[in-house]
């Protein structure tokens, strides 16, 4: 299984809902600027809860993207030690946009999002690709979630998470597209 990293731009975005990677395999870094003296009880809790998959970096000097230049740097030493590896920054600042093109065009992992749900929420042409997919199969369609969870993430070459995949199943089961009794999938019949 690969590994996938979490980069947090704390001074950029102030997450509380950390706990949506819990059960996920994610190893985050928060990264803190110096003049960012307290972090949330909960934030620091949820981080520690982690263990050795969670830690901060508080950055010890002031200056423009100073702290923007400490994920750039952590982003290489983590690439170049596991070049197979997911990276996923969490920033708003899309000045990190040109770095992650570069990366991305040597064949790494590495996608910015806006905000953790972000990370893990189906945007609608996901949904609709799916949707269509499993349309098309017609009665091969996957009878069980893990069967379906293969197809979706087969369908997406294998770049998304895992709870990006389950949140893709909770869709089209919120959508009535699939119905979901004991692991197993049954569909709606599809008026012609």
């Amino acid at each position: 299984m690969r590994a996938h990293y979490v980069l947090i731009d704390y001074e950029n975005v102030q997450p509380n809902d950390l706990a949506l990677l819990d059960g996920q395999p994610h190893a985050v870094v928060l990264f803190v600027g110096a003049q960012q003296t307290k972090v949330p009880l909960d934030l620091a809790a949820a981080l520690q809860s982690r263990g050795s998959l969670g830690r901060h970096v508080h950055i010890s000097g002031n200056g423009r993207n100073a702290l923007d230049f400490h994920i750039a740097y952590e982003l290489g030493v983590l690439a170049a030690k596991d070049p197979s590896a997911c990276f996923r920054v969490i920033s708003k600042d899309a000045g990190f946009d040109p770095l992650i093109e570069h990366l991305r065009s040597k064949q790494l992992d590495v996608l910015r999002y806006e905000s953790l749900a972000e990370l893990l929420s189906p945007s609608e042409d996901q949904i609709a690709a799916v949707i269509t997919r499993l349309v098309s199969m017609g009665p091969a369609r996957p009878r069980r979630t893990k069967t379906l969870a293969s197809t979706i993430n087969a369908m997406f070459g294998k770049s998304l998470e895992e709870a990006a995949i389950q949140e893709l199943i909770d869709a089209l089961a919120r959508r009535h597209e699939i119905a979901i009794t004991d692991g197993k999938i049954t569909y709606p019949v599809r008026k012609s």
